[in-house]
């Protein structure tokens, strides 16, 4: 018997290529997966005319609107899994005029360029700088706009803020990297290494050895900082309310299965030279599974992210972790 029809839109990310392939078939649903590789543009269609019935979706974007619900604003459409379709650490997004900064407090203000002041990743970084370093981020004045092209980094529809963040959009018609280069910013922050920083040798990362950076950062706190999750619009979740276990079930098998692949070293099947070491590595830092979901095992890093959002006046009230979710059996979740 057919299931429902539902459509997903995502990165053709490892572990979701099962469920692309139809190696694994959500319970009850026929799935037409829609690859769209720019997570900009899955953000921008699902939170404008909330085209696919389910979708890859920003974390920040997400809680913004749902805390905007519980403060007596319009209803959320949509709901979420405690599936995490991305999730990087950000440490080493931080670019800067080494002329300038050498130290994260450095940083106090100066103007500092932004994608997208409430995009994730920002969150992430300014949460990091704050908490980690101690910066003041009210000093700071942020530039927004696209890294690495002229204009704005997608057409998001982002909230208003909770509370008033002096941001200027950038209109001079160049990109943050030009602005860099130019000295006129003396840092970005975001998702993209600006172009600038392959010819311009003061462009750097702020924390060049970002790796052991990260590593210590996560041993002492347990967060691996998350950017995307999967929402499903609202009205299909409550017209068939099943899906979501049953989604939740087959996101688990897929990435199951991913884990298990990228583990058979007999042929790299990623262009990793040093995967061996690698997953040497993930079974030392992260016991084995760096990625896993459900609401316990991302707790610290939910719990942070929440912080971070009200924090920075994103959102206008402190959501509880268990507010993010639907209900699915994810206390099983790997």
């Amino acid at each position: 018997m057919a299931g429902i029809q539902l459509s997903f839109a995502c990165g053709l990310y490892d572990r979701m290529l099962p469920l692309y392939t139809g190696e694994v078939k959500p319970a009850g649903i026929d799935l037409n997966f829609i690859v769209l590789e720019d997570p900009r543009q899955i953000f921008d269609r699902m939170g404008g005319a909330q085209e696919f019935d389910l979708s890859e979706m920003s974390s920040s974007e997400y809680i913004s609107r749902l805390a905007a619900e519980r403060n007596g604003g319009p209803r959320c459409p949509f709901v979420a899994l405690p599936v995490i379709a991305s999730r990087v650490f950000r440490h080493s997004f931080i670019f800067v005029n080494r002329k300038r900064i050498t130290s994260p407090k450095d940083l106090e203000g100066k103007k500092i360029g932004v994608p997208l002041y409430t995009m994730s990743a920002a969150i992430w970084i300014r949460g990091h700088l704050q908490t980690e370093y101690g910066v003041d981020l009210n000093t700071i004045r942020w530039i927004q706009g696209a890294t690495n092209s002229g204009g704005s980094h997608g057409a998001p529809s982002v909230l208003p803020m909770a509370r008033p963040v002096e941001i200027e959009i950038n209109r001079s018609g160049r990109s943050l990297s030009d602005l860099m280069d130019a000295g006129e910013i003396d840092a970005i922050i975001g998702t993209d290494v600006p172009d600038a920083m392959r010819h311009n040798p003061d462009i750097v990362r702020l924390f060049p050895n970002y790796r052991e950076v990260e590593k210590d950062f996560y041993r002492r706190t347990k967060i691996f900082p998350i950017m995307h999750i999967v929402a499903i619009r609202r009205d299909v979740h409550e017209k068939f309310p099943f899906v979501a276990t049953s989604l939740f079930d087959a996101f688990l098998e897929a990435k199951a299965i991913a884990l298990e692949r990228m583990r058979f070293i007999g042929a790299l099947r990623y262009m990793q030279p040093w995967l061996p070491a690698d997953l040497d590595e993930i079974d030392e830092v992260f016991g084995g599974d760096p990625w896993p979901y459900g609401i316990e095992a991302n707790r610290p890093t939910l719990e942070a992210l929440l912080d971070n959002l009200y924090n920075q006046g994103v959102i206008p009230l402190r959501l509880a972790v268990e507010d993010l979710f639907v209900k699915t059996h994810e206390h099983a979740a790997r």
